[in-house]
């Protein structure tokens, strides 16, 4: 077998697959396609099942962010240029593109149609508890931009700045879930 014959039969070049990003991408859109079916066809009934997606789009962005700031804790432990460094940001990076961005676009967009059909908007307690989503989106936008600079190797934080961030994500969560649940005002 010579040389030309080996490289036909080898599998396809990593840049001919679909990226983390393409394929989370893909999986939003027909998340959201699928929810948008189930509304035409369920009519009214399709509140519930586009809840239930809400909820766990909203447990998986919880998820991603309660363990990516763990993951900086263990990554500024690790040298520059090491190979557990390197493995750092492949987590980092495949955990924010896979996980974390596509379920909070999930999030965002039921849980603004479900507000909507509902009619919460103009409730007090909604309001509130936009404050804290926008505020947690605030953190994520904080978590990919340190994503990125670990990434190049540029982190100026400290492992104890990580320890501190990993509670933000939980305290906000606090406050929406007793904010969706109470509705106090």
């Amino acid at each position: 077998m010579t040389n030309d014959d080996s490289s036909r039969t080898s599998v396809a070049e990593p840049s001919a697959q679909a990226s983390p990003a393409k394929r989370a991408a893909v999986a939003v859109g027909v998340t959201i396609a699928a929810t948008a079916g189930a509304m035409l066809v369920l009519g009214d009934a399709a509140y519930l099942w586009v809840k239930a997606v809400h909820v766990i789009a909203i447990i998986s962005w919880m998820a991603g962010m309660l363990y990516l700031p763990r993951l900086f804790i263990y990554h500024c432990e690790a040298g520059v240029g090491s190979p557990q460094s390197e493995t750092f940001k492949v987590m980092e990076r495949r955990l924010l593109q896979i996980i974390i961005n596509p379920a909070m676009i999930v999030s965002w967009v039921l849980g603004l149609w479900l507000a909507w059909s509902a009619g919460y908007f103009s409730d007090g307690w909604f309001h509130a508890k936009l404050a804290l989503a926008l505020a947690l989106s605030g953190v994520h936008g904080y978590f990919s931009a340190s994503v990125r600079a670990f990434a190049e190797d540029r982190n100026s934080k400290t492992a104890r700045h990580w320890r501190i961030m990993n509670e933000v994500p939980t305290l906000l969560m606090i406050g929406i879930v007793i904010l969706v649940i109470v509705k106090p005002f």
